[in-house]
């Protein structure tokens, strides 16, 4: 099979190979690979700024696909079934438990490679920029009706939306919720955006740089609002307030040169409102005591999403509540990882880049 190898992640390269085909194996199910999200930092991930993975590896999380062959211990899996990879996966031990994301950086608790960790992303190496992979059957969420969706293509975006719809749920949205997105002009925020309103806002402060992008937000309901930043922390977080108080604000802000973008998302909050972070942003944060203390406001954080999140998301888009075709989607086959990671880099907000491996 073809697949994207990452085999130096100093300097990266991320090659196209041929492979040999998976092997199932234990507690895990071989899919073909429909269609996968290529984030638009991938190209920075390969050169080993975004975190440590074993190399070479099969790059890729994310992703739906076809399965096509399902260990004897793996129970509720069917061939044929199409399923999501959630990405995240865990160790038994439910005490003090360690999680990674699949063929990708990122760890979960302490953000510690310690030694299960390392040996978790050594037994787990395929990754779904591929054609096929063989994937833990924890990371996996079936998708029912899926199979007669005509383009898959657009199921890519699934993993993003849930990550968003884990955060809404972290920040316990309730219908008719003001909800505030830092970052809605990147894609997690503009997925964050599309989930707020199908949760039940009644309104939603799309906060960002981006105008061309902010006005394409501001067209997709009457609900949406959006507030341009302008780089003063008092004057910004004063726009936001006068777009809608935030009973909730989700920081999808990625990497960002300092804090006060975060912060100004504090600073709008409605006492006893709720800042969830779930984006890339580097730096630490300075938060008043007596505004926390006195304002009632909770400040936490969330990271991927849980298996239910996933599959809610997935009834709201089989509903029709969400709507697929709000997003655009690039698409790229596997012949060019070079030019593919590019156009990933160069697209944000509702544009996608989705690589299907089947294409030639």
């Amino acid at each position: 099979m073809r697949a994207w190898e990452l085999n130096d992640s100093d300097t990266g390269g991320l090659h196209l190979i041929e492979a040999p085909d998976p092997q199932l194996r234990p507690g895990a199910a071989v899919v073909d690979v429909l269609a996968v999200h290529v984030p638009a930092y991938t190209a920075v991930l390969t050169t080993g700024l975004r975190g440590h993975v074993p190399t070479p590896l099969i790059l890729g999380t994310g992703g739906v696909g076809r399965v096509r062959a399902v260990a004897p211990d793996v129970f509720g899996l069917h061939l044929d079934d199409v399923v999501l990879n959630a990405g995240l996966l865990r160790s038994s031990d439910i005490t003090d438990q360690e999680e990674f994301i699949l063929s990708w950086t990122g760890i979960g608790g302490r953000g510690e490679r310690t030694a299960d960790i390392a040996r978790m992303q050594e037994v787990w190496r395929d990754g779904t920029f591929a054609e096929r992979a063989v994937l833990p059957a924890q990371v996996l969420v079936r998708l029912p009706g899926a199979q007669d969706d005509p383009r898959p293509e657009r199921l890519a975006v699934l993993p993003w939306l849930s990550i968003a719809a884990e955060a809404l749920v972290r920040g316990e949205q309730q219908p008719g919720d003001v909800v505030a997105v830092l970052g809605a002009t990147g894609q997690l925020g503009g997925a964050a955006v599309l989930m707020a309103l199908a949760r039940g806002a009644s309104r939603v402060v799309a906060v960002g740089r981006d105008r061309v992008a902010l006005e394409r937000l501001a067209g997709l309901d009457p609900r949406v609002t959006v507030v341009a930043l302008g780089g003063d922390r008092v004057q910004d977080a004063a726009a936001v307030r006068a777009a809608g108080e935030p009973d909730l604000v989700l920081d999808t802000l990625g990497a960002t040169d300092s804090a006060e973008p975060t912060l100004t998302g504090f600073d709008s909050l409605r006492p006893g409102g709720t800042l969830v972070l779930v984006g890339g942003v580097r730096h630490d944060l300075a938060l008043p005591y007596g505004h926390l203390m006195r304002r009632r406001l909770s400040v936490r954080g969330s990271w991927m999403a849980r298996p239910e999140t996933v599959s809610g998301v997935w009834r709201l888009v089989r509903s029709g509540t969400v709507d697929l075709d709000q997003v655009t989607v690039r698409t790229v086959g596997l012949h060019d990882p070079a030019a593919a990671l590019k156009l990933a880099a160069d697209t944000g907000g509702l544009d996608f880049v989705v690589l299907l491996p089947s294409a030639l």
